[in-house]
């Protein structure tokens, strides 16, 4: 009976995958403390470029492009702290071209930043937004 209960269920989550078709990334979306000083990080300390919200949202919202058909979008009323305090664990990641000169960039900044290598050479650089959200800084893979 318990086979049985098995593959019922096997054949469930295989024809419940065939109904979910994923053709892309959309958006991901963040809570946050101070939707201000968080759109100021993301648009001009990271340089994402805006992405227009509509006007009864604006004192709410903050959206910016990452790229073609995706978007980070930051919703104010964040009232607890982030409490992922590991890079290594949850954490979101934008891709780079070179992380060389993004380290320059946060070295002049005086940013706080974790760099290391992945296990095929590509450099992640690791920082942290205003909330605490863990941010990777992605090399394509050399």
């Amino acid at each position: 009976m318990k086979i049985l209960h098995t593959l019922l269920f096997l054949l469930f989550l295989q024809a419940l995958s065939a109904q979910v078709n994923i053709t892309g990334y959309n958006h991901v979306a963040l809570a946050v403390k101070d939707i201000q000083e968080s759109a100021k990080f993301y648009g001009e300390f990271l340089g994402l470029e805006k992405v227009e919200v509509p006007e009864h949202l604006k004192s709410i919202r903050a959206w910016f492009k990452i790229a073609p058909g995706q978007e980070l979008h930051l919703l104010a009323g964040r009232t607890f702290p982030v409490t992922n305090n590991d890079p290594n664990l949850a954490h979101f990641s934008f891709t780079i071209p070179d992380a060389d000169p993004v380290e320059a960039y946060l070295k002049e900044k005086n940013y706080p930043y974790l760099r290391q290598k992945r296990f095929d050479g590509a450099s992640q650089i690791y920082i942290a937004d205003p909330d605490g959200y863990f941010i990777e800084l992605n090399e394509p893979k050399r």
